[in-house]
Protein backbone atom coordinates (compact mmCIF):
# COMPACT_ATOMS: atom_id res chain seq x y z
CA UNK A 1 0.00 0.00 0.00
CA UNK A 2 1.31 3.36 -1.11
CA UNK A 3 1.61 6.20 1.06
CA UNK A 4 -1.65 8.44 -0.93
CA UNK A 5 -3.84 4.69 -0.49
CA UNK A 6 -2.72 4.56 3.40
CA UNK A 7 -3.44 8.21 4.18
CA UNK A 8 -7.01 7.47 2.53
CA UNK A 9 -7.41 4.26 5.02
CA UNK A 10 -6.80 6.27 8.01
CA UNK A 11 -9.11 8.93 6.59
CA UNK A 12 -11.98 6.93 6.10
CA UNK A 13 -11.01 4.71 9.89
CA UNK A 14 -10.83 8.03 11.57
CA UNK A 15 -14.31 8.78 9.91
CA UNK A 16 -16.24 5.69 10.71
CA UNK A 17 -14.95 6.17 14.20
CA UNK A 18 -16.44 9.47 14.64
CA UNK A 19 -19.40 8.50 13.04
CA UNK A 20 -19.91 5.26 15.57
CA UNK A 21 -19.31 7.94 18.70
CA UNK A 22 -21.63 10.65 16.79
CA UNK A 23 -25.38 10.20 18.43
CA UNK A 24 -27.92 9.18 16.38
CA UNK A 25 -30.25 12.42 15.86
CA UNK A 26 -33.58 12.25 15.43
CA UNK A 27 -36.68 14.98 14.67
CA UNK A 28 -38.99 16.33 17.30
CA UNK A 29 -42.53 13.92 16.84
CA UNK A 30 -45.07 13.26 19.04
CA UNK A 31 -42.88 10.92 21.30
CA UNK A 32 -40.01 12.68 21.72
CA UNK A 33 -41.73 16.05 22.18
CA UNK A 34 -43.82 14.23 25.17
CA UNK A 35 -40.83 12.93 26.61
CA UNK A 36 -39.35 16.02 26.77
CA UNK A 37 -42.47 17.87 28.00
CA UNK A 38 -42.22 15.24 30.75
CA UNK A 39 -38.75 16.03 31.70
CA UNK A 40 -39.49 19.83 31.35
CA UNK A 41 -42.50 19.47 33.74
CA UNK A 42 -40.78 17.99 36.39
CA UNK A 43 -37.17 20.05 36.37
CA UNK A 44 -38.64 23.62 35.38
CA UNK A 45 -40.44 24.01 38.76
CA UNK A 46 -37.20 23.07 40.54
CA UNK A 47 -35.89 26.28 40.84
CA UNK A 48 -33.01 25.75 43.72
CA UNK A 49 -29.74 24.25 42.24
CA UNK A 50 -26.26 23.89 42.14
CA UNK A 51 -23.79 22.95 39.86
CA UNK A 52 -20.03 22.77 38.98
CA UNK A 53 -18.15 22.59 36.12
CA UNK A 54 -15.54 23.90 33.63
CA UNK A 55 -16.42 26.72 31.17
CA UNK A 56 -15.00 27.73 28.13
CA UNK A 57 -16.17 31.28 25.94
CA UNK A 58 -14.58 32.63 23.19
CA UNK A 59 -15.43 35.21 20.25
CA UNK A 60 -13.83 33.59 17.80
CA UNK A 61 -10.05 35.55 18.87
CA UNK A 62 -10.26 36.05 22.52
CA UNK A 63 -11.66 33.85 25.06
CA UNK A 64 -11.73 32.47 28.32
CA UNK A 65 -11.88 29.78 30.85
CA UNK A 66 -12.30 28.86 34.36
CA UNK A 67 -13.77 26.24 37.48
CA UNK A 68 -17.36 27.62 37.52
CA UNK A 69 -19.54 27.21 40.72
CA UNK A 70 -23.91 28.32 39.79
CA UNK A 71 -26.20 28.39 42.20
CA UNK A 72 -29.66 29.26 41.49
CA UNK A 73 -32.12 30.10 44.12
CA UNK A 74 -35.09 30.86 42.24
CA UNK A 75 -34.25 34.63 40.32
CA UNK A 76 -31.34 34.72 42.69
CA UNK A 77 -28.41 33.80 41.70
CA UNK A 78 -24.24 33.56 42.08
CA UNK A 79 -22.09 32.92 39.21
CA UNK A 80 -18.86 32.20 40.42
CA UNK A 81 -15.92 31.74 37.96
CA UNK A 82 -12.50 30.86 39.43
CA UNK A 83 -8.81 30.83 36.93
CA UNK A 84 -6.59 28.62 38.13
CA UNK A 85 -4.13 30.12 35.79
CA UNK A 86 -4.07 33.64 36.94
CA UNK A 87 -5.28 32.51 40.12
CA UNK A 88 -8.30 35.03 40.03
CA UNK A 89 -11.82 34.62 40.94
CA UNK A 90 -15.02 36.95 39.80
CA UNK A 91 -18.60 36.70 40.67
CA UNK A 92 -21.61 37.41 38.84
CA UNK A 93 -24.94 37.82 41.35
CA UNK A 94 -28.49 38.96 41.25
CA UNK A 95 -32.11 38.77 40.85
CA UNK A 96 -34.37 39.31 37.75
CA UNK A 97 -33.75 43.54 38.53
CA UNK A 98 -30.17 43.65 39.04
CA UNK A 99 -26.73 42.80 38.66
CA UNK A 100 -23.21 42.88 40.46
CA UNK A 101 -19.63 42.04 39.43
CA UNK A 102 -17.04 41.72 41.76
CA UNK A 103 -13.41 40.71 41.58
CA UNK A 104 -12.69 42.83 38.00
CA UNK A 105 -12.74 46.07 38.95
CA UNK A 106 -11.48 47.45 42.13
CA UNK A 107 -14.71 48.49 42.90
CA UNK A 108 -18.14 46.12 42.06
CA UNK A 109 -19.93 46.84 39.05
CA UNK A 110 -23.63 47.05 38.55
CA UNK A 111 -26.07 46.89 36.30
CA UNK A 112 -29.52 45.62 35.64
CA UNK A 113 -28.37 42.94 32.80
CA UNK A 114 -26.22 40.24 33.55
CA UNK A 115 -25.33 39.43 30.19
CA UNK A 116 -24.58 43.27 29.56
CA UNK A 117 -21.74 43.42 32.85
CA UNK A 118 -20.24 40.11 31.07
CA UNK A 119 -19.66 41.55 27.78
CA UNK A 120 -18.60 45.29 28.84
CA UNK A 121 -16.32 43.87 30.88
CA UNK A 122 -15.06 40.60 30.41
CA UNK A 123 -16.14 40.23 26.35
CA UNK A 124 -17.82 37.29 27.48
CA UNK A 125 -21.01 37.07 25.37
CA UNK A 126 -23.27 34.66 27.98
CA UNK A 127 -26.48 34.37 27.26
CA UNK A 128 -26.85 33.98 31.40
CA UNK A 129 -31.32 33.61 31.41
CA UNK A 130 -31.67 31.45 28.62
CA UNK A 131 -28.13 29.36 30.07
CA UNK A 132 -30.15 28.59 33.13
CA UNK A 133 -32.30 26.64 31.29
CA UNK A 134 -30.11 25.38 28.63
CA UNK A 135 -28.22 23.71 31.31
CA UNK A 136 -30.88 21.60 32.76
CA UNK A 137 -31.63 20.67 28.98
CA UNK A 138 -35.10 22.32 28.93
CA UNK A 139 -35.92 24.76 26.07
CA UNK A 140 -36.00 28.07 27.63
CA UNK A 141 -38.50 31.49 27.37
CA UNK A 142 -38.42 33.51 24.58
CA UNK A 143 -38.88 32.35 21.05
CA UNK A 144 -39.87 29.11 19.77
CA UNK A 145 -36.77 26.43 19.73
CA UNK A 146 -36.33 23.85 17.03
CA UNK A 147 -35.34 20.67 18.95
CA UNK A 148 -33.65 17.56 17.69
CA UNK A 149 -33.38 14.75 20.08
CA UNK A 150 -31.28 11.51 20.39
CA UNK A 151 -32.14 7.73 20.40
CA UNK A 152 -33.06 8.37 24.39
CA UNK A 153 -35.74 11.29 23.41
CA UNK A 154 -33.66 13.57 25.05
CA UNK A 155 -31.91 16.74 23.40
CA UNK A 156 -29.01 16.56 20.80
CA UNK A 157 -29.62 20.29 19.74
CA UNK A 158 -31.49 23.25 20.84
CA UNK A 159 -31.75 26.08 18.32
CA UNK A 160 -33.56 29.17 19.95
CA UNK A 161 -32.84 32.94 20.11
CA UNK A 162 -30.06 33.16 17.74
CA UNK A 163 -28.25 30.17 19.74
CA UNK A 164 -27.45 26.70 18.70
CA UNK A 165 -27.06 24.13 21.70
CA UNK A 166 -25.50 21.07 21.50
CA UNK A 167 -26.04 18.23 23.92
CA UNK A 168 -22.68 16.23 23.77
CA UNK A 169 -23.07 13.48 26.77
CA UNK A 170 -25.48 13.35 29.73
CA UNK A 171 -25.32 12.32 33.21
CA UNK A 172 -28.19 9.31 32.06
CA UNK A 173 -27.88 8.03 35.90
CA UNK A 174 -30.03 10.91 37.65
CA UNK A 175 -34.04 10.93 37.21
CA UNK A 176 -34.26 12.89 34.77
CA UNK A 177 -31.19 12.72 32.78
CA UNK A 178 -29.05 16.00 33.64
CA UNK A 179 -26.77 17.31 30.85
CA UNK A 180 -23.25 16.67 31.57
CA UNK A 181 -21.82 18.38 28.12
CA UNK A 182 -23.38 21.66 26.73
CA UNK A 183 -21.69 23.51 23.83
CA UNK A 184 -23.39 26.69 22.37
CA UNK A 185 -22.99 28.71 19.91
CA UNK A 186 -24.04 31.85 18.13
CA UNK A 187 -21.77 33.28 14.93
CA UNK A 188 -18.13 33.40 16.43
CA UNK A 189 -19.64 33.30 20.09
CA UNK A 190 -18.59 29.99 22.06
CA UNK A 191 -19.83 28.84 25.25
CA UNK A 192 -18.87 25.12 26.42
CA UNK A 193 -20.01 24.04 29.80
CA UNK A 194 -18.55 21.11 30.86
CA UNK A 195 -20.59 19.77 33.81
CA UNK A 196 -18.77 18.15 37.18
CA UNK A 197 -21.39 17.76 39.10
CA UNK A 198 -25.25 18.75 40.19
CA UNK A 199 -26.99 19.18 43.23
CA UNK A 200 -30.43 19.82 43.05
CA UNK A 201 -32.80 20.71 45.93
CA UNK A 202 -36.56 19.90 45.74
Amino acid sequence: MNLRMMRWAIAISIAAALAACAPVRVKESAETNTAQSAREAKLAPITRWTLTAHIGVSDGKDGGSGELVWKQNGDNYDFTVHAPVTGKTWKLSGDASRATLEGVDSQPDTGRSPDRLLKDRLGWDVPLAQLSSWVRGLRARGSAPNTVYDAQNLPAVIEQDGWKVEYRDWFTDRNPPLPKKVFATRGNSRVRVSIEDWSINE
